[in-house]
This record gives structure tokens, sequence and C-alpha cells, in this order.
């Protein structure tokens, strides 16, 4: 027996939506601001060194500040793929070797005071935005993902979360701009296009299975975003490292707080492979919540083909990367070909395709 509508309680979430977003927007900038003033003044060390003959670069770890030299390179998995000091000489003063970021993301003992206030303004950020979920879910009586609205701004949530548990382990502030400004495109779209009213589920949705398969779907699509992140970012940082190794500009400084592509495509392999199991469990609850619901477990409905297909794709990455050598920016350009689906199935699959999973609440 479902529950009854608190309209107050919905009026809260949306104000706490509204201020969620507005305080991400804040920790965005802030993000930015730190990848900018790093970039400055790492040119500024680059002009210094050129200046007084210096053979080498000085070496940049994941949140080591400017004028830090006792940090160390790219750890032993990404040292294969750094050119050799003359070859970065080659691209002239200020953009000698492939500077990276160390592979293995430890913080270092230096602060960057830009990255330590955006980290703080998501922190806050995220608890208001959870504060936004609650409410919501307590205006509705249920858990806050019967609808595509819902599905977004908890989806956004987790990602954020997701985002800040990865910092206590490892130096991922450099995704900061990016997976932020994921969220924030989340939360707009929500509002703007799939805002819907807080109110009760349609009767199929009203069951236990919604709890289980909806939110191991909204969990394994918060990690396929982070991966996505760093897939676009292995792209951007295997190009500058091609780019600088042939001799060309390094014009991308602020790719140097980054670590190196081979780095970034490690641990998205490691993250997409976790995600792909929550889709794999994703994909079997719904055929047995299709069974109780409409009698069959696989009915080629379309929000059932493209959940599929997400699989397949997910699964043809990961095999081609681990058995037939799929590396490099061919294992990149699949991973963000997986999230393409996963977004065209969570848009045009739920807003333009009739079938038993048109729960959009549009």
């Amino acid at each position: 027996m479902p529950f009854g509508i608190n309209e107050t309680m919905g009026q809260y979430s949306e104000l706490f939506m509204l201020l969620a977003a507005g305080t991400y927007t804040v920790a965005f900038i802030a993000f930015a601001w730190d990848l900018a003033k790093s970039s400055k003044a790492l040119r500024a060390v680059d002009l210094k060194a050129a200046q007084a003959g210096a053979a080498t670069k000085v070496p940049v770890a994941a949140g080591v500040a400017a004028g830090s030299a006792g940090a160390r390179l790219d750890g032993p998995a990404d040292r294969a793929e750094r050119p050799s000091s003359s070859a970065g000489r080659a691209g002239g003063a200020g953009t000698g070797g492939v500077m990276t970021a160390d592979g293995d993301m430890k913080y270092a003992t230096e602060r960057r005071v830009p990255a330590r206030v955006a980290v703080a303004l998501t922190t806050l950020a995220v608890l208001i935005h959870g504060a936004g979920v609650v409410t919501r879910a307590l205006g509705a009586g249920r858990v806050p993902w019967g609808n595509m609205y819902e599905f977004l701004t908890t989806g956004a949530f987790l990602v954020a979360a997701v985002f800040l548990l990865s910092l206590i382990r490892r130096d991922l502030r450099f995704l900061g701009t990016f997976v932020v400004g994921l969220v924030i495109i989340m939360l707009v779209a929500a509002s703007v296009a799939f805002w819907t009213p807080v109110g009760h589920l349609v009767p199929a949705l009203q069951s236990y299975w919604l709890v289980i398969h909806v939110s191991i779907a909204v969990l394994s699509s918060a990690l396929f975003t982070l991966t996505f992140a760093m897939s676009a970012l292995q792209l951007v940082q295997s190009h500058r490292q091609k780019t600088v190794a042939a001799g060309g500009a390094d014009k991308l400084g602020f790719m140097r707080l980054v670590p190196s592509a081979l780095s970034l495509e490690n641990l998205s392999y490691r993250i997409n492979a976790i995600a792909f199991i929550g889709w794999t469990f994703t994909l079997m609850f719904g055929a047995i919540w299709a069974e109780k619901a409409w009698g069959r477990f696989w009915g080629w409905d379309t929000k059932e083909v493209w959940t599929f297909v997400i699989w397949v794709v997910y699964a043809g990455y990961l095999h081609a990367r681990a058995t037939r050598g799929w590396t490099g920016t061919r294992a990149a350009w699949l991973s963000i070909v997986g999230y393409l689906c996963v977004i065209f199935n969570f848009t045009i699959v739920n807003q333009f395709f009739n079938g038993l999973h048109s729960y959009s609440g549009l």
C-alpha cells in the first residue's frame, strides 16, 4: 500500500536540488581554477628551468604544487611510454619531456589550495544533494528512482559521492572539472527536460524489485560515468603525449596534473569491470522482475534490448582489452561508445519508444 504524498517535502527536495546545483557550479569553477593556476605556475617553472639551462624538466606528481622539485614521475607501468629526454627537448623550451602525474595517483606532500577548496565545496554540494534525494523519497513515500527525473537526480548524487569516496585513496582531483561538470549537466537536464512532480508509481513499479533492480542500475551507471570521464581524458592525454614525443609544442600544460594515458586506461578498465558486474545483475534482476510482472523473462521490449546492447558493448570492451590486445585509444573509444549507449537508453529509448518500460513520468 503506497504512502501518502507530501508535497511540502517535494518542494524542499527541489530547493535542495537547486542549492546543490549552485554549489556544484562553484566547485566546478574551483576545479577549473586549480587546473589553470597549476598550468600557469608550471609554465613559469619551465621557463625558469630553460633560462637556467636545465637539462630536464621539473617533474610533477598529482597533488604537487608548482615549484616542487622532489616529486617523482610516472610509476613503472608508465615509464615505458615516456619519450626520452632528447625527444622531449625537441619541443623547445617549455615543452620538454611528456610530463604527467604519478601513475599510482598517490597524494604528494604539498597542497594545491584551489583543489582543496573545490573538494570541500563538492562535499558540501553532495550533502545538500543527498538531502534533496532523501526529501524526495519522504515526499513520495518510496525510493526516489521511480521516473526519469528521480533516476537522474539520484544518479548524479551517486556520481559525485563515488568520486568523493575515490579521493580517500587516490588523488583523482584532476577529474573534478569533468565529473562535477557532468553532475551539473545531469541536474540541469533533470530539472529542465525531465522534471516530474512528486507522486505515486504506476502499479507495475510498486514492487520490491524496484529497489533491487534500479538501485544497481543507478550505481552501475554512476561508475560508467566516471570511466567515461577517464576515457575522454585518456584520449586527450594520448594525443598530447604523441604530439610532444614528435617534437610538437605542449599546449595542454594542465594535463601534467593528469596521469599518463596508460594509467588512466588501467584504472578505467578496473572500474568498468566492477560496473559491468553490476550491469549484469541489473539485466538478471530485470528479467526476474519481468517474469513476476508480465509472466515472461524476456520479451524483446526496446528497453530490454538496449539494456542487453549495453551489456554486450562493455563485455566486448573487457574481452577485447583482456584477450585481443585492444589497448590505447581503441579501448577508450569502446568505453565511450558503451556510455553513449547508456545515455541513448536512458533518454531516446525512454522518451520516443513505446513499450512496457515507458515509465518516464513525462
